[in-house]
């Protein structure tokens, strides 16, 4: 994983070889993935697990049930840790944290969404170091080492977010409606498990946008100051499934191949992204979620055609893409994408929230500031400032034409 260690937190001076530059290459130790890859959990040796999940989906569909008879047949106690919200803050991550402390868990088990496996892994940090404060862990790399008590496993049941394999996760701050990107090499999980049976039960919007989530993934590792020979292939490789298989998954939720497939370009492309970071389009959707509560993968959808249009000017890495696809433009691909399942192409026409033109404009200087200041921006091809981003995002909201 790529750790960029800089007092001054700003994009300003960062470039290829500077010296605070550290490069590893991170995955889980052992990935299950295919039909029936929850069973491994029943061969787990341990003695007690703390089950995260996050609203109802996963008792509704049995998977939770299924997890703690599995847990249970290993020998292994539970107690279960609900109701992350889809963007989980720092009070339920405290309240998580608190509760596993009274159980003292050896093994994490994360079930169910993006949300529900970030939300855990920052209960993990907090588990084992009750004494630290939110603050202390928001600086990337910041966090003390984990596995003194306790080992984590995720189990996502959307194919997007990636959260099972890296080591990445969003937290909301509530207060000042800020998601906190939290970057630290111990929360790559332990095991990984991809069984294609969960995200089977995810709605059509839900595989659309955590489709989109995987895509800006891919991309944005794929163009990032921080790629190498090692992430690339991940990276073209997850973009080729996510063009062959989306549209697939998004029509016939039940085709089991197009699900496997999907669930698998949502790791491939976290094995590329966790080690060579993303760039403005997580730094600007981390922003215009925590503003206006839009869903992540959405407003990535959205933003990729722009940011792609920006980025051009300074990577020859999109035209590399191309190449190795046999595609002629990645953004008219993306666009087509969107079109196919009923995603708008601007927050202006973006029906999930209230998107009013006066409240954008009344936020949109603090939000280009903070997306300037994520830890994403800092791998994002050539020097964006606040300006640019600012034109970004009113290109995304109004629909306008990136000069």
């Amino acid at each position: 994983m790529l750790v960029l260690r800089k007092e001054n937190k700003t994009r300003k001076g960062l470039k290829r070889g500077d010296t605070y530059e550290r490069h590893e290459f991170s995955i889980p130790r052992t990935i299950y993935y295919g039909e029936g890859a929850l069973e491994k959990l029943s061969l787990l040796k341990g003695k007690k697990a703390a089950l995260v999940t996050g609203g109802s989906s996963m008792k509704k569909y049995g998977f939770l049930d299924q997890a703690e008879a599995l847990l249970k047949k290993a020998g292994i106690e539970s107690i279960l840790i609900d109701g992350v919200e889809p963007n989980p803050s720092v009070e339920t991550v405290m309240r998580g944290a608190k509760e596993m402390l009274a159980f003292d868990p050896d093994w994490i088990v994360a079930i169910g969404g993006g949300s529900a496996i970030d939300a855990a892994k920052v209960m993990w940090c907090f588990y084992e170091h009750p004494e630290i404060t939110f603050e202390s862990i928001i600086e990337p790399g910041s966090m003390p080492p984990l596995r003194t008590k306790a080992q984590f496993i995720a189990i996502p049941s959307t194919s997007g977010t990636a959260s099972e394999i890296t080591a990445f996760s969003i937290i909301t701050d509530t207060q000042s409606h800020i998601k906190y990107p939290i970057v630290a090499a111990d929360m790559v999980p332990d095991i990984a498990i991809l069984d294609p049976n969960i995200p089977m039960t995810m709605p059509p919007h839900i595989t659309a946008n955590t489709g989109m989530d995987v895509m800006a993934h891919a991309l944005e590792a794929v163009v990032s100051i921080a790629a190498t020979s090692f992430t690339d292939p991940y990276a073209i490789e997850a973009i080729k499934l996510v063009l062959e298989n989306l549209p697939t998954a998004y029509k016939e939720p039940k085709n089991l191949v197009s699900r496997e497939k999907m669930h698998e370009a949502s790791a491939l492309a976290g094995m590329a992204f966790t080690n060579a970071s993303l760039g403005l389009v997580h730094s600007m959707a981390h922003k215009i979620g925590g503003e206006f509560g839009v869903t992540h993968g959405l407003s990535n959808a959205i933003l990729l055609p722009y940011v792609i249009s920006y980025n051009r000017k300074s990577t020859d890495k999109y035209a590399y893409a191309e190449k190795m696809l046999g595609i002629k433009n990645i953004s008219d691909e993306i666009q087509r994408l969107n079109r196919e399942m009923d995603i708008p192409l601007t927050f202006k026409d973006c029906t999930e929230v209230d998107f009013a033109e006066e409240k954008f404009l009344s936020v949109l200087d603090r939000m280009s500031q903070h997306a300037y200041e994520d830890p994403c921006t800092l791998t994002n091809p050539g020097t964006p400032n606040v300006a640019d981003i600012k034109m970004i995002f009113e290109a995304a909201y109004y629909g306008k034409d990136i000069k």
